[in-house]
Parts: C-alpha cells; structure tokens; sequence
C-alpha cells in the first residue's frame, strides 16, 4: 500500500493538527479520477462522464494519451500500458479512487486494480454482482451499450461477472440508431432529444419482451444524461456510471455527522 494517502475531513473552520501530502504531489481536493478516450469527437452534455457539471463534487479527468475507440472496442494489448500510465498519474495526484469513461475500459479492470494502491472501478460493469444481489434471482438485468459485439467474456470476467449472471443479462445496443451511432462514428453532433429517444426505446424493448426485467444498468458513459428518462418510461432502479462514480465518492470522503441527540 502506498504511504501518505491522508484521509481527513477539514470543515471546523480549523486545521487542527498535522497534515501531509505525498511525495511529488501539487494539486489536492480531488477525491475520484476518470480516465478517459483521447480521440473521441461528439458532445458531452452534462451527464457525460466527462463533464464536469455532472458532479457536485471535483473530479480530476485524464486523457488515455493516443487512445480511440476502435482500440478500447477491441482490447487491443498496446491499451493496457497507457491505461495503467493515466492511473498512475492519476494516484500520483492524490485521487483516491479511479473511475473510465467508458464501460469497455473494464477489459482492464483486473490488472489495474492490481496495480494500483487505491481503489479502482473502471467499468460500469462492475456494478452487476450487486444489481443481482438485490433484485429477485428470477428477475433479469437489462443492459443498453454501444455496441454488443464488444461485449466478450474476457469483459465480463475482467468486471468479475460470474456465468451464472451472465445468463440473467438483456443486453442491447445502439450502434446502428441514427442519432447515437455519432458516438462512434465521431460525427461532431448530434440531435440530443432523438438520442433521449433512442436510449428509451431499446430500455422498453428489453421490458416488453422480459416482464421479469428487475433493473437496467446504462453500461455506456454517454447514456447517463438519459437515465432519469429511461427510470421515468421503464419504471425500474437504473444505474449508470454515476452510481458507480458517486458510490466511489462517497466511500472515500466520509464525513462526520453533525446535530443533536
């Protein structure tokens, strides 16, 4: 384990005590890290993973240098040093836990979290072990990504999704939608209410054709900024990458509690 992460909260008005920062670092207040897909271009509307009005909370973003989408869709090997290179930049800047700004960055969710010393949830993925355990084992889990042929048991395994919850899954894609496709064609723009739409639409194919559906679980960085809507139309729990980056906050920010008894 890394020495000198100091965890504390300062917020009497005093800084009572001792404090220390690590070794080489400059910056501080930046509980959680993203790291993020250089070569991308389409909007990042507030609820993208990437900007910055999404949180009510800092976060400190780091482009995988050279990193496009093709590469990450495939899990390419020359991938994992430049991941693990933004990590560890990312540590070295006193963040205290790591988050991806896209769901196929879990292809290296095992090796990276060996490698670091703080916690490390790249994937939305991750999440799935603990949507099952809180909905009926009978109930299946709706999954919407951009593209499902990238989704491979490598992924799963790297995310620790067992077999057994793998055949719980409705996955669906939005590569072809007309709209959403930009992300991944990087088209510079797109219409956002049609996108809304289209992330919809494929949430109530997967309840119209699984009425034992129990959750959805936005894999995809881009589809948080639509979540509510989904909740709204589909009437079920959906997480996103933002319950996984809010849940990582909240873990390494504890706070005293303050009031009367």
């Amino acid at each position: 384990m890394e020495e000198n992460i100091q965890y504390g909260y300062i917020g009497t008005g005093r800084m009572d005590g001792t404090v220390r920062m690590k070794k080489g670092q400059n910056i501080a207040g930046f509980p959680v890290g993203i790291i993020y897909i250089d070569d991308v271009f389409y909007p990042m509307v507030p609820g993208n993973v990437v900007n910055g009005y999404t949180y009510d909370f800092p976060v400190r973003l780091k482009a995988v240098d050279g990193l496009d989408e093709q590469s990450l869709f495939t899990c390419r090997d020359s991938v994992l040093p430049a991941v693990l290179d933004a990590c560890r930049s990312l540590q070295r800047e006193g963040v205290r836990a790591i988050s991806g700004a896209c769901g196929f960055f879990g292809n290296y969710q095992k090796l990276a979290a060996r490698e670091m010393d703080i916690p490390v949830a790249l994937s939305s993925l991750v999440q799935l072990p603990w949507i099952a355990g809180i909905i009926r084992p009978e109930q299946k889990i709706g999954v919407l990504t951009a593209d499902r042929a990238s989704i491979t048991p490598r992924l799963f395994e790297s995310c620790s999704v067992p077999p057994e919850l793998q055949k719980r899954l409705v996955i669906k894609d939005l590569r072809h939608e007309k709209e959403f496709s930009c992300i991944l064609e990087g088209r510079g723009e797109f219409d956002n209410d049609a996108v809304k739409k289209e992330v919809v639409g494929k949430a109530l194919e997967i309840v119209s054709e699984y009425s034992e559906t129990g959750a959805i679980l936005l894999e995809c960085s881009d589809m948080p900024p639509y979540a509510y809507a989904v909740q709204k139309a589909a009437q079920l729990p959906v997480f996103d990458f933002i319950t996984l980056i809010k849940w990582l906050h909240n873990a390494v920010t504890q706070q005293p509690y303050l009031g009367f008894i």
